[in-house]
């Protein structure tokens, strides 16, 4: 079965509208936990045209790269550490315009100009994070944070 999105909208907040629902549905009666998250992140990277879409878990006191779209990741990211360890140990997420100001940046690849990191909570706890990054300085803004927070709220109380 072939499964297409269909984004309809003029702005950012109108396609993360629209996208949600498909989401919601694509991974609808699925119980992988990898091909969800493989599917979401290949929803938000094909819907908004991002550099590089991804997970990372929560595994033996580091985070652990998990299914993602784009080029080729870091694999293991200490707590603390970078964008992706930081938003795991303040519990925040993390809004970063320029990369190469962000102090402790971990450059997975040089082509990332802006990212946004948004932890995914299970029971008080992170679970792991939501990592987008941009090619495009300051492309992410308070609609992302909105809306990528409402995917990782609804993916920590209902898909894990």
């Amino acid at each position: 079965m072939a499964e297409d999105l269909i984004i309809d909208g003029t702005n950012k907040a109108e396609k993360y509208e629209v996208l949600l629902p498909q989401l919601e549905s694509l991974v609808a009666g699925e119980t992988d936990l990898v091909a969800n998250l493989g599917n979401i992140a290949a929803g938000l990277k094909e819907t908004f045209g991002f550099f590089w879409v991804g997970f990372y878990q929560v595994k033996v006191g580091e985070l652990v790269l998990g299914p993602f779209q784009g080029s080729v990741a870091c694999t293991r990211i200490a707590k603390g550490r970078g964008v992706c360890g930081t938003a795991w140990s303040t519990k925040e997420t993390q809004l970063v315009p320029d990369v190469d100001l962000f102090p402790g940046h971990i450059a997975c690849s040089s082509a990332s100009r802006s990212e946004i990191v948004v932890p995914i909570m299970v029971n008080g706890e992170v679970w792991g994070v939501l990592d987008v990054d941009s090619d495009v300085l300051n492309d992410f803004d308070q609609t992302d944070v909105t809306y990528l927070s409402k995917i990782c709220a609804w993916l920590g109380s209902s898909i894990l």
